[in-house]
């Protein structure tokens, strides 16, 4: 059901069954990396008093506060409108990196996967597909215990860790289009030998996700309690390959950035987000020549673009090389990365064809009448690239069956409605 039977210059012999789209469609987007209750917050966290320092640990503690504040029915409403938002820009997966487990005292809800459930039931209501990603999040900071407003996060021990992630298992069962990965919130959020004793002894097939490297201060504070830096400790105390996905990766050495390409995992890059809070500038340039693999993902989703996102991980690179061929064909490989690497952070399962044959019809299509999409096919994935935006889009296609059109999501009036509810009455 809603699989490609056919790809063909020529129409089917049959075409009764066919519905003609005057558009070009490519695949959807892969989003690798989502905390969908932090779409609460987004754009309020941008005042700036005169005189006053923010920068990410102030912006955190705002976002602790937005954790504390949520239920599971403003979970689901926030994320059923987060991911009807997503649909609408082009993706049509996600990654949800999920550590807002327990209740707001910090008790386990009876079920245990109740949290991560909600975000289940978000994405089914909204018709995008998702990749549950439960994550161990243990400790406050390097050899810390976690702070009164991380209490929603914390699994004491990997035993416990474990029953989390079973009982995620058996909700992702239960939902049409889901799949499970797991992982760790980074190094200074879990002890260092449980972090390998959950990969070790984890399911040995699914995808592997956590944060490395993201801020100047994590990589000093990583220094100083492990020797070694974040990139160059999980090098050698873990076998990285296709399975890790390492979110920002922002600040590695020369030997990190060349380490981490060899080693086949994937850098999930989230260029809103670590613009946004002042991150830094991933290294781009030398990574891709050393064969490196990346996905892309919107984070605390204060952009939800993904062409903006692509476009930006270019400019950036330009902004510092101050040459403009970052790759040999800069459309080409930045879409096709951002795809199997995206494939990757959502199932191990993955061919590397744009619309293979049996596969899920998942995409999105562009209006044909586009001015610029008028120069021929050499220049249109560049055209699409590094001009568009939602407003060349004609809609989203989720199984063959459209989920946005006209850029209107096709249940919004619902999602939105309780998504205003929710608004309202949250405080924090």
């Amino acid at each position: 059901m809603g699989k490609i039977e056919y790809v063909s210059e020529r129409s089917p012999i049959d075409p009764s069954a066919v519905e003609d789209i005057d558009g070009y469609a490519i695949p959807g987007f892969q989003n690798a990396h989502s905390h969908a209750f932090q779409f609460a917050m987004a754009g309020m966290a941008e005042r700036h008093p005169p005189g006053s320092m923010d920068d990410f640990w102030s912006w955190r503690e705002a976002m602790y506060k937005c954790a504390l504040a949520m239920s599971p029915d403003s979970q689901q409403a926030i994320a059923a409108m987060l991911y009807s938002e997503m649909l609408r820009k082009g993706y049509t997966h996600i990654a949800e990196f999920h550590y807002l487990h327990h209740d707001q005292s910090g008790k386990h809800f009876s079920n245990l996967a109740e949290m991560g459930e909600r975000l289940l039931a978000a994405a089914q209501e909204a018709g995008i597909k998702i990749t549950l990603v439960p994550i161990f999040y243990q400790k406050g900071n390097f050899g810390k215990e976690p702070q009164p407003r991380q209490r929603r996060f914390i699994s004491h021990t990997v035993d416990e860790y474990f029953q989390l992630l079973d009982d995620s298992a058996h909700a992702v069962s239960r939902y049409q289009g889901a799949r499970l990965g797991f992982g760790v919130h980074s190094l200074r959020a879990v002890h260092l030998e449980d972090i390998k004793t959950t990969f070790q002894q984890g399911p040995p097939t699914l995808p592997f996700h956590l944060h490395a490297a993201e801020q100047l201060k994590e990589v000093e504070e990583c220094v100083g309690f492990t020797k070694r830096r974040p990139v160059e400790w999980l090098l050698q105390n873990l076998p990285l390959n296709e399975r890790f996905h390492l979110v920002h990766c922002t600040h590695m050495n020369d030997a990190e950035v060349k380490g981490l390409a060899s080693s086949r995992a994937h850098a999930v890059l989230c260029p809103g987000t670590e613009g946004n809070l002042g991150d830094g500038i991933f290294n781009l340039t030398d990574y891709s020549k050393h064969g490196g693999n990346w996905s892309i993902g919107t984070d605390s989703h204060i952009s939800l673009n993904p062409f903006e996102d692509l476009r930006w991980l270019d400019y950036a690179q330009r902004f510092t090389t101050h040459k403009r061929n970052t790759f040999d064909d800069g459309a080409q490989v930045l879409y096709s990365k951002a795809l199997y690497s995206g494939r990757m952070a959502m199932t191990n399962e993955v061919t590397k064809t744009f619309f293979d044959l049996g596969s899920p019809l998942d995409a999105v299509v562009f209006k044909s009448d586009s001015p610029l999409f008028a120069r021929g096919t050499e220049y249109l994935l560049p055209s699409m690239i590094y001009t568009a935006d939602s407003a060349s889009l004609l809609g989203t296609l989720v199984n063959a069956k459209w989920v946005v059109k006209n850029q209107v999501h096709l249940g919004i009036e619902g999602i939105k409605s309780r998504f205003m509810e929710a608004i309202r009455t949250l405080s924090f």
